[in-house]
């Protein structure tokens, strides 16, 4: 069944758990994260990230996720992540996405407003969900740069890319969006130190501006972190980097020992590993 992303929010609230939000740059991954979701009877967000356009675009994997989600025994968003042109944000509306993203944060903030502004009102008018970005960027990254190889590293200045908790309240109440990521230390990739996650200001980020938050690097914390992020107010957790990984490792193994190797395998494998992995999130984000 295909929801909003609004609609899928309101029931993470009032159920006190998070949403998964998935990339899905391949059918294999879509496929992994959708029948994970239906294992368990749990909500779902399919996502596709601007960032994979090169891998997978938009027109091409757009109506497959959203014809997915309509067929879908659970509630499903398809959701535009990352989107950085209105074009895009157009494209994906038009396509059936019930969700958007758009990332403004690299932009002060009354143009990161007037950025948003812009999308919430195009697509609202279609019944559409909208989440915004406030946080300084490195590389439109939440907290920290992303190498090339998609491993993250936090930086030092936490007080200076950390998102306000006034800031917030402010852009909340101007923008009227659906939901809010916000940067408290988690980062896009694959850890290469423990991240420093500030519980307090979370919790204040979401008192003061009354909408689910999302955090953005869902991937590679601890279960206690996931469980304390929720009861801070987090309703939408971006996750994919450790499933792609999990996937990656079944492949490699897949094909260090067998004899015989045909491409379909390679994928059905990865499919596998990556929906085991997607079941372990969802258990623990809606625990």
């Amino acid at each position: 069944m295909l929801i909003t992303l609004r609609e899928n929010l309101e029931m993470a609230e009032k159920g006190n758990y998070a949403v998964g939000a998935f990339n899905a740059p391949t059918i294999e991954s879509a496929r992994a994260a959708l029948e994970a979701a239906e294992d368990l009877k749990a909500p779902l967000i399919l996502a596709h990230a601007e960032v994979h356009n090169e891998i997978m675009p938009l027109q091409f994997i757009g109506p497959i996720l959203v014809e997915m989600a309509k067929n879908a025994r659970v509630p499903v968003t398809v959701h535009l992540d990352h989107g950085s042109s209105f074009k895009l944000i157009e494209q994906a509306i038009d396509i059936g996405f019930t969700s958007v993203m758009i990332d403004a944060s690299h932009l002060p903030f009354e143009e990161n407003v007037k950025e948003v502004k812009k999308v919430v009102t195009y697509a609202k008018a279609r019944n559409v969900s909208v989440e915004a970005e406030l946080g300084v960027m490195t590389d439109s990254k939440i907290g920290g740069g992303e190498s090339y190889d998609g491993a993250s590293k936090e930086r030092e200045d936490n007080d200076g890319i950390y998102t306000d908790p006034e800031t917030a309240k402010a852009f909340v109440a101007e923008t009227a969006i659906d939901a809010l990521a916000a940067a408290f230390g988690t980062v896009h990739g694959i850890y290469l130190e423990e991240p420093k996650l500030d519980f307090d200001r979370l919790e204040q980020i979401y008192q003061g501006t009354g909408k689910p938050i999302v955090m953005h690097g869902g991937s590679g914390l601890r279960e206690e972190d996931y469980t304390q992020t929720i009861n801070a107010g987090v309703r939408k957790i971006n996750y994919y980097s450790y499933a792609a990984k999990a996937g990656a490792e079944a492949v490699k193994q897949y094909v260090n020992h067998s004899k015989h190797i045909f491409y379909h395998d390679i994928t059905t494998v990865a499919k596998k590993a990556m929906k085991q992995n997607y079941q372990r999130a969802i258990e623990i984000f809606m625990n």
